[in-house]
């Protein structure tokens, strides 16, 4: 029986790259899977959630822009998936163009705007006049150019190999040694064992009263659990409430971070575990 797994397309993202690497070492638990190329991180887990997928991959963080924001929020909506699994891929980025166009008749290109981040010193100087048209994904961008919805696309370069385009530019990128961050997300299944080297992540929300975050921080630094990161997004009810997005060192299985979780549980107007899983 095939794996489906749920990712950003079209083939030729990044995306699809770190889902191959996940399947190279054996993640999904067999070797057949079945990739369900989706627009958008939420539609990802959307299809885990709904049983259409038994896996997303999503990209969770970048070096260079931060926090994937619209991962972040379709992990907190819904309940019901858990990590399993993280890597990290190098990111730099081919220009390309249909065949038999240069790099003076571009006068739109398009990418995602998360990649735009990543290049926009290097698109400002080389094309200056041209106007940015966001794309859901590099990839998408690329085959957009080939439809000829756009001059030019920046996306990798297996994009411009899929989609026959020509590479006018090839690893470009304004900080050198970018690297995007991807996790496996899969239904509520006991998580991987522990390896020594975990991390175990919660999103919480907090009541209104001063010093709450204080408190809830005070949960780890009191039993010297280190924080490996902390967001907020927008709870998107009401304007000033937050959700916080915790990864901690450790795994669920062991008893002091298990028991950091319960405390931070009885304190929290909601908490919702979101896996243990090996860290990179």
């Amino acid at each position: 029986m095939r794996t489906v797994v749920a990712y950003l397309g079209p083939e030729g993202t990044f995306t699809e790259s770190a889902l191959l690497a996940f399947q190279r070492q054996g993640c999904f638990g067999t070797s057949e899977v079945a990739k369900l190329p989706v627009e958008s991180p939420h539609e990802a887990l959307g299809k885990v959630r709904n049983g259409i997928a038994q896996y997303a991959c999503v990209a969770i963080e970048n070096s260079v822009d931060g926090p994937v924001t619209h991962t972040f929020d379709a992990l907190a909506d819904g309940g019901g998936v858990r990590i399993f699994a993280e890597t990290e891929i190098d990111v730099y980025f081919s220009v390309m163009v249909r065949p038999g166009t240069t790099a003076g008749d571009v006068r739109t290109f398009t990418t995602h705007p998360v990649a735009r981040q990543q290049v926009r010193n290097w698109t400002e100087h080389a094309f200056p006049a041209a106007e940015f048209i966001p794309s859901s994904s590099n990839a998408a961008a690329a085959r957009s150019v080939a439809e000829g919805r756009a001059d030019a696309a920046i996306a990798p370069q297996r994009a411009a190999d899929i989609f026959e385009l020509d590479s006018i530019a090839r690893e470009v990128i304004d900080v050198p040694g970018a690297r995007t961050r991807f996790v496996v997300v899969g239904g509520l299944h006991s998580p991987p064992p522990p390896t020594g080297t975990d991390r175990s992540a919660v999103v919480f929300t907090l009541p209104n009263i001063p010093g709450a975050l204080v408190s809830a921080l005070r949960v780890f630094s009191s039993r010297g659990i280190d924080l490996s990161r902390i967001e907020s997004r927008p709870t998107r009810t009401v304007l000033g409430t937050y959700r916080f997005h915790v990864e901690v060192s450790g795994h669920i299985e062991s008893p002091m971070v298990a028991t950091a979780f319960q405390e931070l549980g009885s304190i929290s107007d909601e908490l919702t575990y979101l896996g243990s899983w090996p860290a990179m």
